[in-house]
């Protein structure tokens, strides 16, 4: 399906990538790992990213291995979700004539929610062809594709018209580009005075160079996660000057603790961002950032 630009929009081309670029592109448009699509099927909101909050660990003891599945499964979900909605929170307020614009949309899900919460319109931009189609598709079942559409572009380069935007995010894409060449496109979408919010995993500049554990977790996601400083140097060259800024660490944790005892989801990936985690030499940031 052609998305029709909006006025003021460049044409929009096939993205242009580099040669990492397109095997960051190749990776998720082959992905197809339950952890992403089991727990979207449950309400049709698809998310690619992790949990917030306490986790009920009574599904645990849930002595049917079915049962016990579904339940573990809608938990890990339910958490993924209070993440979304607390992004979307700090975009705010919005009202339904505002534009929003969501950077790595993955498979959408994002976009949905803040559509959800402030009637707004809202664009996606993935570098997956596959996961355009897809949350493309997911908007017209829904019936909100008229507000909510999805773009296969690079979200450094997106075409999208400059100053059309009340409000942007990043949500767990960071690591896959120059943060210096994201925030200027960010600054350029965004009208003076929006809202840019990123909630993204760091390392930890005063733990030292990246850990083993932080490597581990670039190689399995294909991936270079930043320093902390990174974001906050790069956000002041850009014109995007924190109001708020979260450490979400804890938060993040009983998300991990359980997904690493949900046969049916892991990765392997799991005990690593635990130890991360617990060594200090990672951490959970949300930054929330005016354009000036």
């Amino acid at each position: 399906m052609t998305i029709a630009p909006h006025a003021g929009t460049r044409a929009a081309q096939v993205p242009t990538q580099s040669t990492y670029q397109n095997r960051v592109a190749d990776y998720w448009n082959a992905e197809e790992n339950p952890v992403n699509l089991e727990l979207g099927r449950l309400d049709d909101l698809y998310h690619h990213h992790y949990g917030l909050g306490e986790a009920d660990r009574a599904v645990l003891e849930e002595p049917d291995p079915v049962r016990r599945r579904e339940r573990i499964t809608a938990e890990l979900h339910r958490l993924e979700h209070t993440q979304a909605e607390l992004l979307a929170a700090r975009l705010g307020p919005l009202v339904p004539e505002d534009r929003v614009f969501d950077a790595g949309c993955g498979r959408g899900g994002g976009s949905v929610v803040a559509h959800l919460r402030y009637g707004c319109q809202a664009d996606g931009v993935t570098i997956s062809e596959k996961q355009a189609e897809f949350a493309n598709a997911q908007a017209r079942k829904r019936g909100i594709d008229d507000r909510v559409r999805y773009h296969h572009r690079n979200m450094l380069d997106t075409g999208l018209a400059s100053g059309a935007y009340a409000a942007s995010w990043n949500n767990e894409s960071t690591m896959y580009v120059e943060l210096d060449l994201l925030f200027a496109e960010h600054a350029r979408l965004l009208r003076r005075g929006g809202r840019y919010v990123v909630i993204t995993g760091c390392y930890n500049d005063t733990y030292g160079r990246a850990s083993r554990e932080v490597s581990l977790i670039n190689a399995h996601y294909i991936c270079d996660i930043h320093p902390r400083s990174a974001y906050f140097r790069a956000l002041a060259r850009n014109r995007l000057v924190p109001v708020h800024v979260e450490d979400l660490t804890e938060a993040a944790m009983p998300y991990w603790e359980l997904r690493k005892e949900a046969d049916h989801l892991v990765t392997g990936i799991e005990e690593t961002f635990l130890t991360a985690y617990r060594n200090g030499s990672f951490q959970y940031l949300l930054i929330a950032a005016d354009r000036v």
